[in-house]
């Protein structure tokens, strides 16, 4: 089994910082940023769930909803992960878009 807690932190922190982030911030482009990463690791986890299968887009729910996306879709992917190289890279996505995000 591999340990996915390196991802399953990158995710928290970086809802965490969402939802402490001043609506302007939201505004400006970090709820944007979160939604991205939130559809890209849904997609990646139905890639794996549901091979052969057009992933779904994951709907936009607004962006005081862009947190609880990101750790919704980070925890789905990091049930489904198999390699320690598969944790290590979606730990760098959820650290890229949180840098671009600005929080």
């Amino acid at each position: 089994m591999v340990d996915t807690t390196p991802l399953n932190r990158a995710v928290e922190q970086f809802a965490d910082r969402l939802r402490a982030a001043p609506q302007s911030r939201l505004q400006r482009g970090a709820a944007a940023e979160a939604l991205a990463l939130a559809r890209e690791l849904a997609r990646r986890a139905q890639l794996v769930e549901e091979p052969g299968r057009q992933p779904r887009e994951m709907p936009d729910a607004g962006m005081f909803a862009a947190a609880d996306q990101v750790m919704v879709a980070g925890h789905d992917l990091a049930l489904v992960l198999t390699s320690e190289a598969e944790v290590k890279e979606a730990v760098r996505l959820v650290e890229e878009a949180q840098q671009r995000a600005g929080v």
